[in-house]
């Protein structure tokens, strides 16, 4: 009798020990403390190149638990399930079994990778941190790890792929969730739906419809919801206000619920996440504020993409970002952070969160962007070396050298060469039918910008002119020409005028028609009043102009 006694003392003591270790770290929870209420908020039944019932499980299969999950609370004993924990005193320990009840959480957050996997001049690859996060992993209890949004379109990898070979290094590291970009669709909903088919891990996205049957698409779920150390989290997931940084013609079937009818959504699924017994409520919104710097951002600056309202009643405990590229971890007036890690590799965002398990109070303990710099100089995992031999066959055209450049070329040159190489393309196909005033439109180059000066691999031109966007002959009138053409303020619009073109430039007759050479995001841009005639070829885009033009010596 005396040796179990002795047992359980010890027991005992080694629980109050790696409790009161937590303890040292832990903040005063008056401070920051977000209540686990739901409030009572409404039900509601059921744009480019540029950007209840039980919980939905997503594509993974299961709606009760990540890859990752840890069976520990952060005191290293096991959660017991067979009461309510109660803490009278204070002291975070369960007054009935003496576990602590202190369970801290770390969520690791990328947005806007925009396929970016291997290292390409100033632009860190994910194979360094592909270790970090591994590291994370085995250091910390309970890691969550998460996205949101424009995840494919970019790298050259990533582009020929379509998007499956980021998809496949998400499941290796064993994300929870990924919110759905404006960028996902630049091929179309094919390509979300076959890379949802390839996920391990849910797509969210609450508000996106399909216009024939007026309900939520098929690949994208509400939310998801893991339990880690006893503690379940909620994922809500939302594209932003940006239909119109899409291609008109690669969403044409489906429609975005923005504004207050989104908040309405993201209001009744957290009231459902809640009534379910969820703890912590993520929001993983792709849009997000659209400057860096400050510690507070004001409701004012909020309301073009987040409604106070879903902080003010505590629908929402913590938000994570994308879409704007910029770098920031802000409060808002109702105490709830919002992070956005830039983009392109160039962070990831972190939040600790500790959990009162007696008590339901939330504290957001930190709250940061973890520089590139923090990882870019660690050890490259194998990852993406094994990633690159899967895919072999479909990425080999990228590490094809197409021929030499002499020196190096900024974005602008490029843009307007573009629109020199619409113009020239189009005369050639339609130039003895139609009189051509102008090639070029809305022309946008992506990271890196900028052509290097010396060899020029056909991948270096996939990751400056990235889009699928066809070759268009339209007409249109000359009071739209001048306005949306010649005359435009729009700093991404490049022209190219013909001899035609530069011989009538100065007698634009406003109701007389003209013809001009652009790409499908431009003739399906519904403010540029075009009308599509005919298109050059669905395999030709403008990178691929540009690189038989480089073929022939025309940068050399």
């Amino acid at each position: 009798m005396k040796k179990i006694l002795l047992v359980l003392i010890l027991i005992v003591a080694m629980l109050l020990s790696s409790c009161d270790a937590l303890l040292q770290n832990a903040p005063d929870t008056d401070g920051d403390s977000i209540s686990g209420d739901g409030g009572d908020g409404s039900t509601e039944d059921g744009s480019g190149n540029g950007e209840g019932g039980n919980t939905d499980s997503g594509n993974s299969g299961s709606d009760s638990s990540s890859n990752n999950s840890s069976d520990n609370n952060s005191s290293g004993g096991t959660a017991d399930a067979s009461h309510d924990h109660k803490d009278a005193n204070d002291d975070k320990k369960c007054d009935v079994c003496g576990i602590c009840v202190l369970v801290e959480l770390d969520f690791y957050v990328i947005n806007d990778l925009h396929g970016k996997l291997t290292d390409g001049g100033s632009q860190p690859g994910v194979d360094e941190l592909t270790t970090y996060l591994k590291s994370a992993y085995e250091s910390e209890d309970n890691v969550l790890l998460l996205s949101s949004g424009d995840m494919w379109q970019g790298g050259s990898e990533s582009n020929l792929t379509k998007g499956l070979i980021v998809t496949d290094w998400m499941n290796e590291l064993d994300f929870v969730a990924m919110t759905l970009g404006n960028h996902e669709f630049d091929w179309g909903e094919e390509y979300v739906e076959a890379n949802s088919d390839a996920a391990e891990f849910p797509f969210l996205a609450i508000n996106i419809y399909d216009r024939s049957t007026n309900r939520r698409v098929d690949y994208a779920d509400a939310s998801v919801t893991v339990e880690m150390s006893g503690v379940k989290i909620g994922i809500i997931g939302a594209i932003g206000d940006c239909y119109s940084s899409i291609a008109p013609e690669k969403v044409e079937d489906v429609y975005f619920k923005t504004g207050s009818d989104l908040t309405e959504l993201i209001m009744a699924e957290s009231n459902k996440l809640r009534a379910e017994g969820v703890d912590i409520i993520i929001y993983s919104i792709h849009d997000g504020h659209d400057s860096s710097g400050g510690s507070v951002i004001s409701d004012s600056k909020l309301s073009g993409y987040y409604s106070p309202s879903l902080s003010k009643g505590n629908y929402v405990d913590i938000v994570f970002e994308g879409h704007t590229h910029k770098k920031y971890t802000l409060m808002d007036s109702y105490g709830v952070y919002h992070v956005q890690n830039g983009g392109e590799n160039q962070g990831i965002g972190h939040a600790e969160i500790v959990f009162n398990i007696a008590s339901d109070e939330l504290t957001v303990t930190e709250s940061e962007i973890i520089a590139s710099s923090v990882y870019s100089s660690l050890t490259s995992d194998p990852l993406v070396d094994t990633l690159l031999e899967k895919y072999e066959n479909m990425i080999a055209i990228g590490n094809e050298i197409i021929g030499t450049n002499a020196k190096k070329r900024y974005s602008e040159e490029l843009e307007q060469l573009v629109a020199s190489l619409y113009l020239e393309a189009g005369l050639e196909k339609w130039g003895t039918k139609y009189k051509i005033f102008l090639g070029g439109g809305f022309i946008k180059a992506r990271s890196p910008y900028n052509l290097e000066a010396g060899s020029v691999k056909y991948s270096d031109l996939q990751m400056i002119f990235p889009f699928d966007n066809e070759i268009v002959l339209c007409s249109i009138k000359g009071k739209d020409l001048r306005s949306k053409f010649i005359n435009t303020k729009n700093e991404d619009y490049f022209i190219a005028l013909s001899d035609y073109g530069t011989a009538n430039k100065a007698s634009i007759s406003d109701s007389a028609t003209y013809y001009v050479i652009v790409d499908s995001y431009t003739s399906t841009y519904a403010y540029n009043n075009l009308t599509e005639i005919e298109r050059f070829d669905s395999k030709t885009f403008a990178r691929d102009l540009l690189k038989e033009y480089i073929k022939a010596g025309g940068l050399s």
